[in-house]
């Protein structure tokens, strides 16, 4: 019954009230009484109905399996990977000590002063550039200090103001940290998950055997060897990794299903937390040219004749003639490809606002200047990557640390050589990777990682020409779905990959907690 024509119906006197009052009551399909007995049901009754719209949206997700595994799936790799990188950080710390170094690459103290329990557990998660996301955190970019905070613009601003943020709400700097890692970090496990299945079930899983078993197993490896990854301490550290890696996994995603609003959202939040999120508009672009796609079917058939919806191959057509339509896009852009072009908008916003506080909006370029990178031509870094690392391994053979055969960047040439060594292993090792995801996953992943990797690759350091490569690489997550789908298929090879995997994990959380360069 609504409650104003009630309160109209008993305003009325006599028979004409209570017929009223009837005609009410039967309209509203309530026995007599029935108000006047339990005035409460309505109330009960009201109440339910909100509580079961309130659990719809969870009753959603139990009742669709694949999301059910892939919570559970990220969640198991997420605290067991976490726990590992804690425990080695820690126990490192407690038996040989913070470094000689500490001070001397921490000078404003933001990543100590915590307590003797505080600083160890810090260790895991605040080292290095952790120090310059703090120090932006707490007193902005300050461009209008010149040469003194130049170096700072190298770091985007998107994770620093979600530290902000959540320090706002009362949580230390370095927990605020490692509190926003983690969430974009358990975003990035269950996304990963999901593409995963997504690509293999749909795309890769029909050309092995197996099917969708074989597309569970490689969704549940990718966020294995992701959380378990040499490098995998990053994503939970003071560091933009997991933020990143969750926007750019939520850019394909929402491109795979059509959402092109979302894709260039994402796309543009991206770009602000580094400067290789303007290269996510280049997949997200293929995606929507040549798919796959949920949202709608292509118009034109590869190799098709224009127009044509049957992929026959014309007879009185050269070779040459279908290779050139097989470029053609098979899907015909409409207005929603404008969301595309809100890529580029994250950098642009992050370049205005640096213009507008009295820096230089292309001050985030020039700062890769103040951290010794410059451009040597498109992938040269590979070949100056190469020769360091025949030197190193040249300094180490010698044994002697008189003559130094690189430019050296640290105390020792020694340590020098090993880091170049390492990050050249690296760069082999994702060699085959590369090859794996242009010839098993959708195009746009493998031009992705092209992409991506151009960046770093093109523009080395002197003294070590792939720095920071190792931490690159783990964010290219394509990297990571193509070997879960090749250990699907190989069970022997699973765990020795994710243990030794596993391994290196520790040692170099172990030296990262500890002051020692890892990337």
């Amino acid at each position: 019954m609504n409650p104003d024509a009630a309160e109209t119906a008993d305003a009325l006197p006599g028979a004409m009230g209570a017929s009223m009052r009837a005609a009410i009551v039967q309209a509203s399909g309530e026995p007599p009484g029935a108000r006047a007995a339990c005035p409460s049901a309505a109330a009960a009754i009201a109440s339910r109905r909100r509580r079961s719209a309130t659990a719809r949206p969870w009753a959603r997700v139990l009742a669709d399996e694949e999301r059910v595994r892939a919570i559970g799936d990220s969640a198991r790799a997420l605290i067991g990977s976490r726990a590992l990188v804690w425990l080695a950080g820690v126990a490192t710390l407690a038996t040989l000590g913070f470094g000689p170094v500490r001070k001397a690459f921490d000078p404003p103290g933001v990543t100590r002063g915590f307590g003797w329990l505080g600083d160890l557990l810090a260790g895991p998660a605040a080292r290095w550039d952790s120090a310059w996301y703090l120090v932006i955190a707490h007193y902005g970019y300050r461009p209008d200090l010149g040469r003194l905070t130049a170096p700072r613009a190298a770091f985007f601003p998107l994770y620093p103001l979600g530290l902000s943020a959540t320090s706002w709400l009362g949580a230390p700097p370095v927990l605020a940290g490692v509190l926003v890692s983690l969430l974009a970090l358990a975003l990035a496990l269950y996304g990963i998950h999901r593409l995963t299945a997504l690509e293999f079930r749909t795309v890769a899983a029909p050309l092995r055997a197996g099917g969708a078993g074989h597309a569970r197993e490689a969704a549940r490896l990718a966020v294995l060897l992701t959380a378990f990854a040499p490098m995998a301490f990053f994503l939970s550290a003071v560091y933009a990794e997991s933020l990143f890696l969750a926007l750019s996994v939520g850019v394909f995603w929402s491109a795979r299903h059509g959402r092109w609003a979302a894709t260039g959202g994402l796309a543009a939040l991206a770009a602000a937390t580094r400067s290789a999120g303007v290269l996510l508009s280049l997949p997200a672009l293929i995606l929507y040219l040549y798919g796959p796609r949920a949202d709608r079917l292509p118009e034109l058939a590869r190799g098709s004749p224009a127009g044509g919806r049957d992929g026959a191959r014309p007879r009185a057509v050269g070779r040459a003639a279908c290779k050139a339509r097989a470029l053609l896009p098979r899907y015909r852009p409409r207005p929603d490809m404008l969301w595309l072009a809100l890529a580029p908008a994250g950098l642009a916003a992050y370049g205005a606002y640096l213009g507008l506080v009295g820096g230089d909006a292309l001050l985030p370029f020039h700062a890769q200047g103040e951290w010794g990178r410059h451009f040597a031509g498109p992938f040269a870094g590979i070949w100056d990557g190469l020769r360091a690392a025949f030197e190193g391994a040249r300094q180490l053979l010698s044994g002697q640390r008189q003559h130094v055969y690189f430019p050296l960047a640290a105390d020792s040439p020694f340590v020098a050589a090993g880091h170049n060594l390492v990050l050249f292993g690296f760069l082999l090792a994702a060699v085959p990777a590369i090859v794996g995801v242009l010839r098993t996953l959708p195009f746009a992943y493998g031009a992705y990682v092209i992409v991506a990797l151009a960046m770093p690759l093109s523009y080395p350091v002197a003294a070590q020409p792939l720095m920071s490569l190792p931490r690159f690489e783990l964010v290219l997550f394509p990297l990571q779905m193509w070997l879960a789908g090749w250990l699907a298929a190989r069970p022997r090879a699973r765990a020795p990959a994710i243990v030794m995997s596993a391994l290196l994990l520790v040692l170099f959380t172990a030296a990262f907690a500890t002051w020692h360069w890892v990337a």
